[in-house]
């Protein structure tokens, strides 16, 4: 099977605390792109870009990433239609990825 790009969002079970957040800047395994931060008010998401043969091993390399990092749970894994769209994963019972948001023209 042919490795593939995978997107997904990780959901965090509670907001990271500032040293949580702090430690986690220093790890290398977090900075390679794979996975980004994304922070909101009492909520932390990551949002991932994982190769591999299949979702499932997408999903467990990017958990495995919080394996080591005490006080940290994640609480559930996100696809949602524009995933299901790019994961290939589109079928008429998906709700459809919404059109691209264009820049409104000046008028001439």
């Amino acid at each position: 099977m042919d490795t593939r790009d995978w997107y997904f969002t990780l959901h965090l079970q509670e907001k990271l605390t500032p040293e949580q957040a702090d430690e986690l800047d220093g790890f290398d395994r977090f900075c390679d792109g794979r996975i980004s931060r994304v922070e909101s008010p009492g909520h932390t998401r990551f949002s991932c870009l994982f190769g591999a043969e299949t979702l499932t091993e997408a999903i467990a390399e990017a958990l495995g990433l919080f394996a080591d990092f005490p006080g940290v749970l994640v609480r559930s894994v996100e696809l949602d239609e524009i995933a299901l769209d790019d994961n290939g994963m589109w079928t008429p019972a998906v709700i459809p990825a919404p059109p691209p948001v264009q820049a409104a023209q000046p008028p001439s």
